[in-house]
């Protein structure tokens, strides 16, 4: 039986704090070569990339607090040179709980609206049975620099492309390209644990996280490695796949919808029965059903970010 994805124990607290989670006190960190200067650890929480060269050391993401100093032991492995630099691809507490311990030793970058929502009060769920109170963090240990678009970091021989995408995963969502390595870190905008989890109730919607993930895509060189939020690094074919099976899932819902029937109905025919093997221990296929029923009638294509 595969382990329940370490994002649902911290949900299962009820109220989400951003201080605490659950004990990864057994937890290794493992490090691999991806291409040229990019590394990728794995932990308990999102993946992490790292560009090692002369200038230092970029992050992007950095998974629990718990993990900081096991994470900056395994970069110590790859190099003596500083961290510079550390990327939030989004603002969930498996990408970014690590925040405050490494905000003392580099500046953390991410989108004004990762910022924003980790300045305040707020909600995390899919509109409807996943849903969590989020507590503010406190100024210093919020992302010190912000962007609205996209911003360039001149280092390791890299230009490294953080790009904002539209609303998709959420309304902060970035991916990170280092075209010399030809990498791409893609945040939560693309994972292979299963069905995403699209948090509407910060800003994200199907529709804009289709587009994100057909813009970025059509910036990438076809070769191009693919570090996921979750899960192995991959290729632009199974982005594509993940693309494909949005689009269907989010059909054959609004199919139903478009016939009057209700969610219960919907799961009563089990409507998603076809794509069945991309059912996770966290976002089921009813779950993912409900966030893709939630989601048509709050209108998704209201919530694009930009053209």
């Amino acid at each position: 039986m595969k382990k329940i994805p370490i994002v649902l124990s911290v949900f299962l607290l009820g109220s989400l704090s951003w201080a605490q989670g659950s004990d990864h006190s057994k937890v290794q960190i493992t490090v691999s070569r991806v291409s040229g200067s990019v590394y990728l650890l794995r932990g308990e929480g999102g993946n992490i990339a790292a560009s090692i060269g002369d200038d230092g050391i970029v992050m992007v993401d950095d998974e629990y607090a718990d993990l900081a100093e096991k994470i900056q032991a395994a970069l110590k492995t790859l190099t003596d040179k500083p961290i510079r630099f550390v990327i939030n691809t989004h603002y969930h507490i498996d990408h970014v709980g690590a925040n405050p311990y490494f905000q003392k030793l580099a500046p953390v970058i991410a989108h004004e609206n990762v910022r924003k929502r980790l300045s305040e009060p707020g909600l995390l769920g899919n509109g409807g049975s996943i849903k969590f109170p989020i507590k503010p963090l406190p100024a210093n240990e919020l992302p010190m620099i912000t962007f609205e678009h996209e911003v360039t970091l001149h280092m390791n021989g890299e230009d490294i492309h953080v790009i904002h995408v539209r609303n998709g995963h959420t309304d902060g969502d970035s991916i990170v390209y280092f075209p010399k390595s030809n990498v791409v870190h893609m945040g939560d905008d693309f994972l292979r644990i299963g069905f995403p989890f699209v948090d509407l109730d910060s800003g994200g919607n199907v529709l804009g996280w289709i587009g994100a993930l057909e813009e970025v895509i059509a910036r990438l060189p076809p070769d191009v490695k693919v570090i996921p939020g979750h899960g192995p690094v991959s290729n632009l074919d199974d982005v594509r796949e993940f693309i494909k099976m949005m689009k269907d899932t989010r059909g054959a819902v609004a199919r139903g919808v478009q016939q009057g029937k209700s969610l219960d109905q919907l799961k009563r025919e089990k409507v998603l029965e076809p794509w069945s093997n991309w059912s996770g221990e966290w976002i089921t296929s009813d779950l993912y059903l409900e966030t893709l029923y939630n989601d048509l009638f709050r209108g998704a294509e209201t919530f694009a970010h930009r053209p």
